[in-house]
């Protein structure tokens, strides 16, 4: 027994002896009453002790409880530190399954084949002011495409960097971006007259778009590097500026000019030393004109039967070049094939003389890529789901001097993501 538990009993027997030393009896009644008491105070003690040991226990499992949230807490924080670099990085892409048709007058038989397009591109916000971009893409280093021609016995295919870049956005409306990146100037309709919309020009540009004023401008390499064999780097620049207006509560319009200077005049064909894409050349298989292009563009947006429509132009013409110096692209566009069930038909006629642009960057498909072609393209698609849809393309063409046929159907498959 406790020490606790002896104390009632050690007081009544003191009690009990003084009154026993002092001569007095004790009665029956006052030992019951010692008796009473001493029990009362012991059950009193009992319930204390208990007390005080649920404490104990309670404030033991407190502490392990408390101990176990700071660890998991911990552990919490350490995971969240771990993945918030997720939070930064956004990705998004895009693939195609495509069966193509080509007929071409100056080959003996048309070329069927099937092509797939794959792209992914990750950007990462590095800061508020800062953020890198990397894509990769299937194909060849063909720099206006991205599309992988299937067979070949079912071998690997090549997988290439489509893009790698820096974007800083520490002024108000503008962006300045350096490495490997998608074209920052404007391109009416998306249509290719000037731009392959693969092409992803190198250098240096800066883009500034109020809503109201937009201008672009960029400096770019063809080449960087000065080789050891003496022959200077090559570069080019453009700059463009243009308007968006609204012309009533569901029309806006779009217009501007552009200028690129493109000094390639006596240096070899860019890419395939073999092929001018359509340009005139030299005796000694050299380019004969610089391409100095100047560009006029306007695209109307509105809504016709409730459905979304705009008619656009583009008109360019090297100042450089004497002869075969233009090109002309119009068309128009019904719907707009996005949400489940919706479609959209496109039309454009286009004419594109050999010297009004540099060949290498404008249209791969158009007259089978290139320039010194002209003709209709057909269009349509229609959303089989969100971010799927499926589209039809078809090329009216007619190339060169001798206005030579040239079809080709594209049948498409494709997901965004």
């Amino acid at each position: 027994m406790k020490k606790t538990k002896l104390l009632p009993l050690a007081a009544a027997l003191i009690l009990l002896q003084s009154n026993s030393h002092a001569g007095q009896p004790i009665s029956n009644e006052t030992v019951q009453r010692l008796i009473s008491e001493v029990r009362s105070l012991t059950s009193r003690v009992k319930q204390l002790e208990q007390s005080d040991q649920e404490l104990r226990t309670e404030n033991v499992a407190l502490k392990e409880a408390t101990t176990k949230n700071t660890k998991a807490a911990e552990s919490t924080l350490g995971l969240s530190d771990k993945l918030a670099w997720a939070e930064k990085v956004k990705v998004n892409g895009d693939f195609r399954y495509r069966y193509e048709n080509i007929d071409d007058e100056k080959k003996p038989k048309d070329r069927n084949r099937s092509r797939v397009r794959a792209r992914i591109e990750a950007q990462a916000q590095v800061n508020p002011n800062w953020k890198v971009g990397l894509g990769l893409a299937s194909g060849s280093d063909d720099p206006v495409s991205t599309n992988q021609t299937l067979g070949a016995g079912g071998s690997s295919k090549g997988i290439n960097l489509d893009l790698a870049y820096f974007d800083w956005s520490g002024l108000t409306d503008t962006h300045v971006m350096g490495g490997k990146f998608k074209n920052p100037f404007y391109k009416p309709a998306k249509n290719g007259l000037i731009w392959d919309g693969d092409y992803r020009p190198e250098g240096l540009a800066a883009q500034y778009d109020n809503g109201i004023v937009f201008a672009n401008a960029a400096f770019l390499y063809l080449e960087s590097d000065d080789k050891a064999g003496g022959k200077d780097a090559e570069s080019y620049w453009g700059t463009q500026l243009g308007f968006t207006t609204n012309l009533g509560e569901n029309a806006q319009i779009i217009a501007g000019v552009s200028y690129y200077d493109i000094p390639v005049m006596g240096s070899k064909p860019l890419f395939d030393s073999d092929d001018s894409f359509g340009n005139t050349l030299a005796m000694d298989g050299t380019y004969l004109n610089n391409y100095e292009e100047l560009e006029f563009f306007a695209e109307i947006k509105t809504e016709v039967a409730d459905l979304p429509f705009s008619v656009f132009v583009d008109w360019v013409e090297n100042q450089d070049a004497d002869t075969n110096e233009t090109g002309l692209a119009a068309g128009l566009k019904l719907g707009k094939a996005k949400n489940p069930g919706t479609w959209q038909m496109a039309y454009i006629y286009q004419d594109l003389e050999s010297d009004a642009v540099l060949g290498l960057t404008t249209d791969s498909d158009f007259g089978g890529g290139g320039t010194d072609s002209k003709g209709h393209i057909i269009k349509g698609a229609y959303a089989l789901n969100k971010n799927t849809s499926f589209a039809l393309t078809y090329f009216i063409n007619e190339n060169g001097d001798l206005e030579t046929d040239y079809d080709r159907l594209q049948v498409d498959l494709k997901f965004k993501y």
